[in-house]
């Protein structure tokens, strides 16, 4: 009876180890949609220290992109339009 409780245990022991290493494996894989091609080139960390310092990074669209070359142009656009819906919120805020 000892033999086949440690036998079963051992078998389930085995099947869950062998269950986690392949879950971790399948999250490790890029899904299908990821063109490699693009993802060439990057740099790991290269925001780090913005991030740290409390910096909001945003992503802007490509079509978004086109109408700002850096992010004086992004803030000043933004403060712009801050400042119409503050006039069309009455001030409030």
């Amino acid at each position: 009876m000892w033999a086949s409780r440690s036998a079963r245990r051992r078998s389930t022991n085995e099947n869950t180890m062998k269950k986690k290493t392949e879950e971790r494996e399948r999250r490790d894989e890029l899904r299908r949609e990821y063109d490699l091609s693009k993802l060439k080139g990057g740099v790991r960390g290269k925001y780090v220290a913005r991030y740290r310092a409390g910096t909001n990074l945003v992503l802007l669209s490509p079509d978004v992109a086109e109408y700002f070359p850096d992010e004086q142009s992004v803030n000043t656009a933004l403060r712009g339009l801050i400042q119409v819906a503050k006039g069309r919120l009455g001030g409030r805020r």
